[in-house]
């Protein structure tokens, strides 16, 4: 179970203009910031990473580093950031369902071409975004059952001002 304060589940996948991208080797100042999405067929999906560009040198200057991971294939993730009109997003791809579920994140059934035309997978994770420390250990989490009402990332830049200026620390880890 994904709880704040435990360490995050390990996570190596290939990156579409990155390099492997490796959890484990990242050294963010402050943290590094997981993005799962549900992959192109989504159009919501694709105004999150055009809303996500515009938010990247605030990120840097936070100390922030990310990461975006969808269950997509590398032709499909190069389709994604054709969408979204950038090169420069880091975007890390073939997610496989048992390492989603690692990370807690709900898991569809694909249900056939969406309302942009395009088939969804056979399964995929509902989008998630994890701050996680340097030490590698969960700082918050957002789970979405749905495509909907995912956490906005100018509220999220805001908070992190807000945890980084009060040196706020996790909440949520105390299991009962």
């Amino acid at each position: 179970m994904i709880t704040p304060t435990r360490k995050a589940p390990s996570l190596v996948l290939p990156t579409v203009y990155h390099g492997e991208f490796n959890l484990f080797n990242e050294e963010p100042k402050n943290f590094t910031m997981a993005i799962f999405i549900r992959g192109l067929h989504c159009p919501l999906c694709i105004s999150y990473l055009k809303d996500l560009a515009s938010y990247l040198s605030q990120l840097i200057d936070m100390g922030v580093d990310y990461i975006i991971i969808s269950a997509d294939d590398k032709v499909r993730a190069s389709q994604m950031l054709q969408k979204v009109g950038s090169t420069e997003l880091r975007y890390a791809y073939n997610l496989e369902i048992e390492k989603a579920k690692e990370w807690d994140l709900y898991i569809s059934r694909g249900r056939g071409k969406t309302s942009i035309g395009i088939e969804e997978l056979e399964l995929f994770p509902e989008p998630g975004l994890f701050l996680i420390k340097p030490d590698k250990t969960i700082f918050s989490a957002y789970i979405q059952s749905m495509p909907f009402a995912r956490p906005q990332l100018k509220e999220i830049i805001s908070s992190l001002n807000f945890i980084l200026s009060k040196k706020y620390p996790a909440r949520g880890n105390i299991i009962t």
